[in-house]
């Protein structure tokens, strides 16, 4: 579960850095666009090739061996995602940019206080989408506090990565060196997802496939180059199991809160029970978190300011229903061919049943 630090796609600034390329300077000069291209410009300009990384001079010998260990380890996730998972090729990932943070960027969510209706941007290229992206966390948290004054509830979070859809080379920042192996393996193939599949203006559908792929796809990865008796796999299956409970654990909150959303009670009540639920839910989830958890991830969650932004995410990120787990099941847990027929896939009607007309051949 990766949503506090999710990769996601996150490509208006790229819009705006092809604007600022085609010299539009003067008239967009202040606006959100502008402001978050020539930043991302920034970090690209700054952007080295994995050779010069491993091949860096005066530094000490252990860290050499570590930037070469890590740019290996790069080159083999990306061959795995294009010649082993059909992924679209590109030269996304073979740049490093070094930065002194532990996060890329602030993302702004929101939804109604009393419903979990999202919030949602409208932007040139992506459409529309539930989430707007700032480089400087100075901005997310003004923009955070315009939503607020609407009368919304809000949530910010920092993501890890994103992808451009090939508009440039997305690089890989200096953060990224510390993640577990199938962290990145699931960073890189999600993101790779998004610039190999992506449906303008169908957010949920993007990313509920993208998180699919990439965690299935790093379990894949894990379990070929390390093996299914692996210290690697069996961290990669603690954390699924954590995930998944946790997952079980938000989606009885929301149909809780649905619930209440829904009655006929009126809206300063409906926001009442609301508060009572969510701190239950926190004071049951802190009291059995030893007997339910193999690890830590989400020992944190009882101190969240939690409301329908933050809860908002999951049913964005993770379908309700399991479709794609379903599918990938009933389809022969093939995900080179899973891929394959996400390709099909056009921007005009159903993509959850054109995805599974690809697979199953059922109209």
């Amino acid at each position: 579960m990766k949503i506090i630090s999710q990769s996601l796609l996150f490509a208006l600034p790229v819009f705006g850095a092809a604007i600022i390329i085609l010299g539009a300077l003067t008239l967009f000069s202040g606006c959100y666009t502008l402001k978050q291209g020539v930043t991302m410009l920034g970090y690209l300009s700054r952007a080295v090739p994995l050779k010069d990384l491993e091949d860096s001079p005066g530094v000490p010998p252990e860290v050499q061996g570590e930037n070469r260990l890590f740019a290996e380890r790069i080159r083999d996730i990306r061959r795995f995602a294009v010649e082993e998972l059909g992924l679209r090729e590109s030269a996304n990932y073979t740049k490093y940019v070094d930065l002194k943070q532990d996060h890329l960027a602030a993302v702004v969510s929101a939804s109604a206080k009393d419903s979990f209706s999202r919030y949602e941007w409208w932007f040139p290229v992506v459409g529309r989408v539930p989430y707007k992206g700032f480089f400087d966390p100075a901005d997310a948290r003004k923009e955070a506090e315009k939503l607020r004054k609407k009368g919304l509830d809000v949530w910010v979070r920092g993501v890890d990565a994103f992808s451009t859809l090939g508009w440039f080379q997305d690089p890989l920042y200096s953060y990224m060196r510390a993640y577990p192996v199938d962290r990145l393996a699931d960073l890189i193939i999600h993101e790779t997802l998004h610039a190999t599949v992506y449906l303008k203006s169908f957010s949920q559908f993007n990313e509920e496939l993208a998180e699919f792929v990439g965690s299935e796809g790093a379990r894949l990865y894990i379990e070929k180059t390390f093996g299914p008796d692996s210290p690697e796999y069996r961290r990669i299956g603690d954390s699924a199991a954590d995930s998944a409970v946790f997952l079980d654990f938000i989606r009885g909150l929301i149909a809780e809160l649905e619930a209440v959303y829904q009655s006929g009670i009126s809206g300063e009540e409906k926001l009442r029970r609301k508060e009572e639920i969510i701190a239950a839910a926190k004071k049951g989830f802190e009291e059995s978190y030893n007997e339910r958890y193999l690890g830590k991830s989400y020992q944190g969650f009882s101190k969240l300011a939690v409301n329908n932004a933050y809860l908002e995410l999951y049913r964005l990120y993770y379908a309700e229903d399991s479709f794609f787990q379903d599918l990938y099941e009933r389809s022969g847990r093939d995900l080179p061919r899973f891929i394959a027929a996400a390709k099909t896939i056009k921007a005009k009607g159903n993509p959850r049943l054109q995805l599974e007309q690809a697979l199953t051949g059922k109209p």
